[in-house]
């Protein structure tokens, strides 16, 4: 049976402890063995490789050096890594390693919670197939992220809240690989409520599967 790690905490306003118990259940619904644990000490355990997948859900929060790479190694010897939003991407803001295999670090989100339209780049790839462009209502996140990751959907600045960035395209759903291991990352999901925008949750649900080490 596939094995997966959800671990999470940091900032409250990611409502950290109702998203992954949403993660969590919508994973055991797909017949994966998942684990749930608040806070980083879990990444110490010498054995994560067993594993196949592991979701950060948690936003600015320091770990330790040893934790962190055992981590990347894990990773890096094929088990999976996916996740979604600031739980993901504003995990650990001062470890560049890490933003390094998720692919990207979320920087800003000018004018905070606005209406954006999140375009579908790869309509042929299994993870946003069939889905198609859709209008969403969160932050829309502006992010440094690595020009080899293969974008799934992007977003377009319009310049209201920031006007430097107007026309900048920003990639909202991706994947890559690292090391042995398939990544996979979505901006989307501020709060709980937004799993009920049904192409955020699909769009999740289908990414973290992917990135599910095969057994």
């Amino acid at each position: 049976m596939t094995k997966a790690l959800i671990f999470y905490g940091g900032w409250d306003g990611h409502e950290p402890e109702a998203t992954s118990a949403i993660v969590e259940r919508m994973l055991a619904d797909e017949g994966i063995d998942v684990r749930r644990e608040a806070g980083t000490g879990v990444l110490a355990e010498d054995d994560l490789g067993r594993y196949d997948l592991i979701v950060p859900m948690t936003t600015q929060v320091q770990i330790d050096k040893e934790a962190l790479q055992n981590l990347i190694a894990a990773v890096e010897a094929g088990t999976g890594l996916g996740g979604f939003h600031g739980g993901m991407g504003d995990a650990f803001r001062m470890e560049p390693a890490y933003q390094f295999m998720v692919g990207g670090q979320w920087v800003a989100h000018p004018g905070n919670i606005i209406d954006y339209r999140v375009e579908i780049t790869r309509p042929d790839d299994p993870i946003v197939a069939g889905i198609g462009d859709f209008d969403y209502r969160s932050e829309q996140y502006f992010m440094h992220v690595d020009p080899g990751i293969e974008v799934l959907a992007t977003t377009t600045f319009n310049g209201t809240h920031a006007p430097w960035t107007k026309g900048t395209v920003m990639p909202v759903v991706w994947k890559h690989r690292y090391g042995a291991a398939r990544v996979f990352y979505s901006a989307l999901g501020h709060v709980a409520s937004e799993f009920e925008q049904p192409q955020m949750k699909e769009i999740l649900c289908r990414g973290l599967l992917w990135a599910a080490r095969e057994s």
